[in-house]
């Protein structure tokens, strides 16, 4: 049996995107002993991705949660970088929550954007530059101010029921908890965190302007943000 063959759900980066066609990585995972091709559509393991080849693969692995066995993580991205903290979602919502604004702010009012709706959109420019079109569901809507609150999911929801394309937008912040973390948190400084769901697995920098101990870890609210 190849390599390929072998992977198994805890191979793949637990992001649960449903790029790939599968609800989560564990259903794409099934199914790689009769169709080992299936690996080319996760864009963490695809051999077309473009990868940095001096990141060993236990690096991704261990970093898109924690390892089998319980093994540490290494607290570097898929490039290499390291970083702080993971940022969890809220166990309540689906996803990481996202706070955003629309390129054309007016667009919250003429395309009627409500709490429930499933939308598409990429950041851009110096809002984090994310190469990847997010999809997700609104939670919170500011028509006066065109602020939206999502959560960002896969794509499978919008593919199956459609979806509202904001366009481009700027990301403002992220809500979610640290449960992991190898640096004091202190309001007002800037830290270096990766998104738990993070489908690059890459790391990003947000100030933290708010904080609040609960019983599911710390949470914070991180504005300011960048990839890299």
């Amino acid at each position: 049996m190849s390599a390929t063959q072998q992977l198994t759900a805890a191979d793949l980066p637990g992001a649960n995107c449903g790029l790939c066609g599968f609800r989560t990585c564990g259903a794409l995972a099934e199914q790689l002993e009769k169709r080992p091709d299936l690996i080319n559509r996760c864009i963490a393991r695809s051999a077309n991705r473009l990868a940095t080849p001096t990141i060993p693969a236990p690096v991704a692995r261990q970093d898109a949660g924690v390892a089998a066995g319980g093994a540490a993580p290494t607290w570097r991205d898929t490039l290499g970088r390291e970083f702080d903290f993971y940022l969890e979602h809220f166990p309540e919502d689906p996803g990481p929550r996202e706070i955003i604004l629309p390129h054309n702010p007016m667009l919250t009012r003429e395309m009627e954007i409500a709490v429930g709706d499933l939308m598409i959109g990429r950041p851009l420019g110096m809002s984090c530059g994310c190469p990847i079109t997010h999809c997700g569901v609104a939670v919170e809507v500011d028509r006066r101010t065109g602020v939206i609150v999502w959560c960002v999911t896969g794509p499978l929801g919008p593919r199956e029921k459609g979806f509202k394309d904001i366009g481009y937008y700027i990301a403002e912040g992220y809500e979610g908890l640290i449960a992991q973390t190898r640096a004091e948190i202190a309001i007002g400084r800037r830290y270096f965190f990766q998104p738990r769901r993070c489908m690059l697995q890459w790391r990003h920098s947000g100030l933290v302007n708010y904080m609040n101990r609960s019983a599911d870890g710390l949470q914070v609210r991180l504005e300011g943000l960048w990839i890299g």
